[in-house]
């Protein structure tokens, strides 16, 4: 097995913010493949994610953003189970960064169990309809109403857009990688955009 430099295990830390010894083990792993090393670590959060899923979350932060020169405003509340957690930087790190997330994609729900069945079955029979008006047949039109459904989780669930400072994340990911670097479950309760003018 290769030796792993100080240094590789530093630039694997600093992109994923994961653990030094999660770092240096991942690197172990993948035989100093950094993009091997990065896809482990992030396997790993979604398993430690999964595994905390069932814990309590009572403390966390409201962290506020403000953007466009006082136009969009942004409140979210993040969990998690220790106020030890909640102090640290990480942790009002990634609420910063989801809140501003808020203010620039303009999410309608937290997570796609949110999102009311009449919405979706909405939202399928439209896209139903275009597939057909676009000449498709029925079972065709019925496979297409369902990945444009996708797109439409992608764009209106906070949890599965694209991070805005990273485009190869969502929010879950984010979300899973804070889980896994703090041992706690990290959980986005709730979220309201206030848009100059518009009601919230």
């Amino acid at each position: 097995m290769a030796e792993i430099s100080s240094e590789l295990v530093k630039q694997l830390r600093d992109k994923t913010g994961a653990g030094m010894m999660d770092c240096k083990r991942a690197l172990a792993e993948t035989n100093g493949n950094m993009e091997s090393a990065i896809e482990s670590l992030r396997k790993k959060g979604a398993a430690t994610a999964a595994k905390r899923a069932d814990k309590e979350t009572n403390q966390g932060v409201v962290e506020a953003y403000v953007h466009a020169g006082g136009r969009i405003a942004t409140l979210v509340e993040l969990n998690c189970e220790t106020d030890f957690v909640a102090k640290t930087p990480g942790f009002k790190q990634l609420a910063h960064d989801i809140a501003m997330q808020i203010a620039a994609m303009n999410p309608t729900y937290v997570s796609r169990d949110q999102v009311e069945k009449t919405v979706i079955e909405k939202e399928l029979e439209i896209y139903r309809t275009q597939a057909q008006n676009e000449g498709k047949p029925a079972n065709v039109a019925d496979k297409i109403a369902q990945g444009r459904l996708e797109k439409f989780y992608q764009e209106m669930v906070l949890m599965e857009q694209s991070f805005i400072k990273d485009a190869g994340k969502t929010i879950k990911d984010l979300v899973d990688e804070e889980t896994a670097k703090v041992g706690e479950k990290v959980q986005i309760r709730r979220f309201v955009r206030y848009h100059l003018g518009e009601q919230p």
